[in-house]
């Protein structure tokens, strides 16, 4: 599906920093090392910047062609046909995961007692919604959003600072028990998620409208949003202490509930909440977006049809894990660190490679 208008820069660069921040102020990245997450964090970002430069690569060599037509232009119809469905599977299963984190939210925090099958259908029925009527709307709708998470964000980092709950002695000692376990805890795991999650950005890069100042955009918006997700990550431990922090279902929220201004708020939990269900819903319809065009492409079903098809399969996925905390479990030791790592890392190496080859062999014989 090609984009009825040229998309600016702009447009994509709010939308991949929308996406990136997503689901991972919902949990505390790299638990397992405890203090020392800040620099797993760091160590998996700069891994994922050198990957971001290979799908970036990917991009500049055809510019003109999305993730799917460039699979299956350089791998035949058939093995490209497989991979391109490969692709679609794992945008889709990722899509009903976070999903399913918004439902678990919400039944958490706003509707107790709810049915988890109505809330997850309300939701897929809203977002399914917007997709069915392309990326642009998500890039407008980004466009729109960002400055209110931003600033959301950046009132929380304020009013945690003003009431004295940032304790920097929870972030010693350093490296207590040596390097190994903190790139152990960054690559795969923290490499997968966030930040080798861009990988859906392949799909959508060709509806930029200026190509050079898109790249520079997109790498410098990068390394910003992950500084940002560094600093918020570590914001968990700071104000809970890394036992409890590691040991808490939603770890920035609680600390967000123990801001108390009486004389001016009561309650700032609500505003993290709406910040984190809009952040969700830009990652899941992101999710969406790609699986919906990789359909269109391989299979010829046009958009609409699409978007309710992959809602459907969105919806069902989502129920995959009886509990939550299977749910957690499966994504965050399994998914991450064994399937996703395929998508991200393997089959976009394999593919630059390949295309190198072609182009050196076509230069050859002319």
């Amino acid at each position: 599906m090609n984009s009825k208008s040229p998309t600016r820069a702009s447009e994509l660069a709010a939308t991949f920093a929308l996406f990136e921040i997503g689901s991972t102020s919902l949990f505390l990245i790299g638990g397992e090392v405890r203090q020392d997450a800040w620099l797993s964090m760091l160590i998996a970002s700069v891994a994922g910047l050198l990957l971001l430069l290979i799908h970036l690569t990917l991009h500049r060599i055809e510019p003109q062609l999305d993730l799917f037509q460039i699979i299956q232009r350089y791998s035949g119809k058939f093995i490209g046909g497989l991979i391109s469905l490969g692709f679609i599977g794992y945008f889709t299963l990722e899509a009903s995961r976070n999903l399913r984190d918004i439902a678990e939210v919400t039944i958490l925090t706003l509707l107790p007692g709810t049915p988890l099958w109505s809330v997850i259908l309300i939701i897929v029925l809203v977002v399914t919604n917007t997709v069915r009527y392309g990326p642009e709307t998500l890039f407008l709708m980004c466009i729109v959003l960002f400055p209110v998470i931003v600033i959301g964000y950046f009132v929380i980092l304020i009013l945690l600072a003003a009431t004295g709950l940032l304790q920097f002695h929870f972030m010693l000692p350093i490296l207590e028990h040596g390097w190994k376990p903190v790139f152990k805890a960054a690559i795969p795991g923290i490499l997968s998620f966030p930040f080798g999650q861009v990988v859906v950005f392949l799909v959508f890069y060709p509806m930029a409208a200026t190509r050079r100042g898109m790249n520079k955009m997109i790498l410098l918006t990068y390394c910003g949003i992950s500084l940002f997700l560094i600093l918020f990550n570590q914001i968990n431990i700071l104000v809970l202490g890394p036992v409890l922090a590691t040991n808490s279902s939603l770890p920035l929220l609680q600390a967000v509930q123990l801001i108390q201004m009486s004389e001016v708020l009561e309650r700032i939990d609500p505003l993290f909440t709406l910040i984190l269900f809009l952040s969700l819903g830009v990652k899941l319809a992101t999710f969406l977006n790609a699986a919906v065009i990789g359909i269109s492409r391989v299979i010829g079903i046009k958009h609409k049809p699409s978007s309710a098809l992959i809602g459907v399969s969105t919806y069902f996925l989502a129920f995959m894990s009886p509990t939550y905390t299977e749910f957690i479990k499966v994504g965050r030791e399994i998914a991450v660190k064994y399937w996703w790592p395929i998508f991200q890392i393997l089959l976009p190496v394999l593919l630059l490679i390949v295309m190198i080859i072609r182009k050196q062999r076509k230069k050859g014989i002319n």
